[in-house]
């Protein structure tokens, strides 16, 4: 029997439900000065902050090029616009900055809670394993696929310690 798509299963409710509290957590327990830096690192990407600059850009070479009647404050080659732009992007990189360094961290979170899962899933898949490999010795089941070397291995416990290990002596020799 076929689910519908409007009635997900229960667990799948739940799990957006975690991960749902788990994002409004996060997002409620930024600092001030995350809040701020998330804000202009937000808008510094956006296509409103193009907009803004080349206007800002076009009004400040027109008062500063046109003959106007107005005072020319940075006649060409603008070294004020010039000032203020290398000062706007120190600022906003650092802003940009801060922003990916909060992301990395939620980022960081999350990947603990699937490396978790991960071993939690890989303790109940073995324990899983030896469970069935019991009942069929148990039931005097003739299986081969149950006799073989690969499953009697799967149903070993893995040593996460062992496995990091490894992958560190592989990754660096």
């Amino acid at each position: 029997m076929q689910r519908s798509q409007a009635n997900p299963p229960s667990a799948v409710v739940a799990n957006i439900r975690s991960v749902s509290e788990m994002q409004k957590h996060l997002e409620q327990t930024r600092t001030i000065p995350e809040r701020i830096a998330d804000l202009i690192g937000g808008f510094s990407g956006s296509m409103s902050f193009v907009v803004l600059h080349l206007l800002l850009f076009a009004a400040w070479f027109i008062i500063n090029t046109l003959p106007l009647g107005i005072h020319h404050f940075d006649p060409y080659p603008f070294i004020l616009l010039a000032m203020i732009v290398s000062v706007e992007g120190v600022l906003l990189s650092t802003f940009v900055l801060m922003k990916q360094n909060r992301m990395q961290r939620q980022s960081d979170i999350r990947d603990h809670v699937n490396l978790q899962i991960d071993l939690l899933s890989e303790e109940e898949v073995t324990k899983a394993l030896q469970l069935l490999l019991a009942i069929c010795k148990k039931l005097e089941v003739d299986a081969d696929v149950a006799s073989g070397p690969d499953v009697q291995e799967m149903a070993d416990h893995t040593s996460v310690d062992q496995l990091a290990e490894r992958i560190q002596s592989d990754l660096h020799p």
